[in-house]
């Protein structure tokens, strides 16, 4: 029986730790400290990518890395204006219209955690021209308390510091969850929920199973640790945006209608074998799916180019608001994306990595 409960824990710790691009070390420790239990070595590389060994007692094993990403989307702090304020830059992407009057947490080079609030100008003080403006990021202002520049430098705040928009873990009801940093904790806490249900079963495989660095910047982790690992086929795990907000049943990405057939993406045109094999796996464990085309990408779109090139799948599922504080993600979308995963490694063998690595030859 699957262990959901821990899968949704990991989910909901994950979610709650902070960690933009390049300062994913609270992210980082967590997933090592889940994963030592279940492996046989943990391997780093030098941006901060953590994984864990599974190794085969097949000798001379084919390589299979399956990776989330670790960052969520944020801010660093940009200047310190004469009244405290703090000037901000945002890391990933962001639709400004979103940010106003958010409550934040800046945290400092030693870990301090100060709260705050992304500053908003009440409609009393705008002219009707101010009011149909978009808003710019460039424009707002972080408001943590201080009264002056001097006093900030006197907490240890300096330019360069992580900011993240707060938010707890909501529990809606028995369908859906809100939270900040679904986007990707998502995959995080599949990988380690995985590595601890396959901790019995033999591979025919050494399975490279962790999280990345830095995808929401550019896909640099994702990079370095294909070039480490050098696997022979990749599957990652990542949440897409859902395009059914207005209950158009037409369009692609829906909640609750299970885990994606993501068959194109802006950076990766998905193993067409590997894609198959995700479908078939689908439909012969009920497993609900849907196909999906996105104008985003993953981490996919640098592993699959990495060296001579790694067979990669994309196993995603959808949530509403991403790169918000409020994502909405269906639990059984989860769920059923956590089945197909485990049916999918332990379906995997040398002959069906080589017929995929075949596919496009």
């Amino acid at each position: 029986m699957p262990n959901y409960q821990t899968l949704m824990n990991h989910l909901e710790n994950l979610c709650l730790l902070p960690g933009i691009a390049n300062h994913e070390t609270q992210v980082a420790q967590y997933m090592e400290q889940h994963m030592q239990p279940f492996c046989d070595a943990i391997v780093r590389d030098n941006l901060g990518s953590v994984f864990a060994l599974k190794k085969s007692k097949v000798k001379n094993a084919l390589k299979v890395m399956v990776a989330a990403h670790m960052d969520e989307v944020g801010f660093i702090v940009k200047d310190i204006n004469a009244i405290g304020n703090l000037k901000i830059a945002p890391v990933g992407g962001w639709w400004a219209q979103v940010l106003m009057a958010s409550p934040i947490s800046l945290y400092n080079a030693q870990g301090q955690r100060f709260k705050g609030v992304i500053g908003s100008i009440p409609p009393h003080l705008l002219t009707p021209e101010k009011r149909n403006q978009v808003v710019d990021i460039d424009d707002l202002l972080v408001d943590i308390g201080m009264t002056s520049k001097a006093q900030v430098l006197e907490h240890g705040i300096n330019v360069g510091d992580m900011i993240v928009l707060d938010s707890e873990f909501n529990i809606l009801n028995e369908q859906r969850i809100m939270s900040k940093a679904i986007d990707n904790r998502y995959g995080c806490a599949m990988s380690l929920t995985l590595l601890e249900a396959l901790q019995d079963v033999d591979l025919p495989y050494d399975l490279y199973i962790g999280a990345t660095v830095q995808e929401e910047v550019g896909l640099r982790g994702a990079q370095t640790a294909a070039y480490k690992l050098d696997p022979d086929v990749a599957i990652i795990f990542d949440c897409s945006p859902a395009n059914d907000a207005d209950g158009n049943q037409d369009e692609l990405g829906r909640l609750g209608e299970g885990v994606l057939l993501r068959f194109v993406d802006r950076s990766m045109m998905p193993n067409r074998c590997f894609l198959k094999l995700l479908k078939d796996t689908c439909i012969e464990h009920d497993i609900p799916h849907q196909y999906y085309l996105s104008l985003g990408g993953t981490d996919a779109g640098a592993i699959h180019k990495s060296k001579a090139g790694v067979p990669t799948l994309s196993l995603c599922v959808v949530a509403r608001n991403i790169h918000t504080n409020h994502a909405i993600v269906d639990i059984s979308d989860i769920h059923h994306a956590f089945d197909s995963a485990q049916a999918l490694l332990q379906k995997l063998n040398e002959n069906i990595i080589f017929d995929i690595m075949k596919c496009n030859q």
